[in-house]
């Protein structure tokens, strides 16, 4: 079955978590695979070629990346230019733009329930 996503993993399509193919439900599929937002991170900041990449998902392996580079781009997040690095594409650094409330909401999220937060357990 995860084969069958990888190649219909479009909105209006039933992905992991919708039947119906609603955008958002799809779209939470596609981030939520194993390393899509690192890879997507990873981009952010100017195009890399392969191996680059995995060294800076250090971890990753050269399949998971392959796979996860060919979902990203099948579905117009990530492309390559010219010289055969990866990129993000106008929809990928969209994505990014869309990500930067929840980026906020994360660094609010642990300055509150950082370690000086945590009550002092006693027994």
């Amino acid at each position: 079955m995860q084969g069958t996503h990888r190649t219909t993993l479009r909105p209006g399509r039933p992905a992991r978590g919708t039947r119906t193919g609603k955008p958002l439900m799809v779209a939470f599929d596609l981030l939520g695979r194993r390393w899509a937002l690192r890879v997507l991170w990873e981009l952010r900041v100017e195009p890399v070629g392969f191996r680059e990449l995995q060294e800076r998902c250090g971890g990753i392996s050269s399949s998971v990346l392959r796979d996860r580079l060919a979902e990203l781009s099948a579905v117009d997040i990530v492309g390559t230019d010219a010289a055969g690095l990866y990129r993000l594409t106008e929809h990928g650094q969209a994505l990014l733009v869309a990500l930067r409330p929840l980026s906020r909401w994360a660094d609010g999220w642990s300055s509150s329930t950082s370690d000086s937060a945590e009550p002092t357990v006693t027994s």
